[in-house]
């Protein structure tokens, strides 16, 4: 189904909406502050088999997660005190932090070194689901593997639309994907320069 939903002000109700149906295995494509994701809640492991058959994806490559706040983040990775007064600074915002991964994070989601990557978007209709949610939602880029991001939800609609519960219209994105730095043992390392400034790595 294609949702509209206020980017600025989300409708409560819709929100609401979107949330139950992840809630019972859902899987959406929704706005972030770079390009549009698909996702599903990190705790439905079928959901997350579908994204992985409908985005022809490698299975060895797995997913990170949307976390609605910086305190949520503890429950999922291991993050010190040096390294949390350094995302601070740049979360909510277009990043990927890569972590070591607490027993929260379900197996499928794991990489092999049990490393997890964890965004918080500057999008108050990705926060507002996380958050009604209550827990994360599983992040990738709304394409099929090897093709490039897609912005524009109507095109998403036309290749997975069958495959998603809602497609939510939160307006024309880039294409643009974020900036992934790995945190691990305290040292930014930059394992994809994105949308979000990496300068301060070197």
């Amino acid at each position: 189904m294609f949702l509209e939903i206020n980017p600025e002000y989300p409708q409560p109700h819709r929100i609401k909406m979107v949330a139950d149906s992840l809630k019972d295995g859902g899987v959406i494509a929704y706005p972030t502050d770079t390009t549009y994701g698909i996702g599903c809640s990190i705790f439905c492991k079928k959901s997350i088999e579908r994204i992985y058959q409908m985005k022809l994806r490698d299975r060895r490559k797995p997913f990170s997660i949307i976390c609605s706040s910086l305190s949520e983040i503890s429950r999922y990775a291991r993050v010190s005190n040096g390294a949390f007064k350094l995302i601070k600074r740049y979360l909510p915002g277009p990043y990927t932090f890569v972590f070591e991964a607490t027993r929260e994070v379900p197996d499928l989601l794991l990489t092999r070194q049990k490393t997890v990557g964890i965004r918080i978007p500057d999008n108050v209709i990705c926060s507002a689901l996380v958050t009604a949610l209550g827990n994360p939602i599983i992040t990738t880029s709304a394409n099929l593997s090897g093709e490039d991001p897609q912005g524009d939800p109507r095109l998403i609609e036309n290749v997975f639309g069958s495959h998603l519960q809602y497609v939510i219209d939160g307006g024309i994105l880039t294409t643009d994907v974020s900036s992934v730095v790995s945190l691990i043992n305290d040292q930014p390392e930059v394992l994809r320069a994105g949308i979000g400034d990496v300068s301060w790595c070197i």
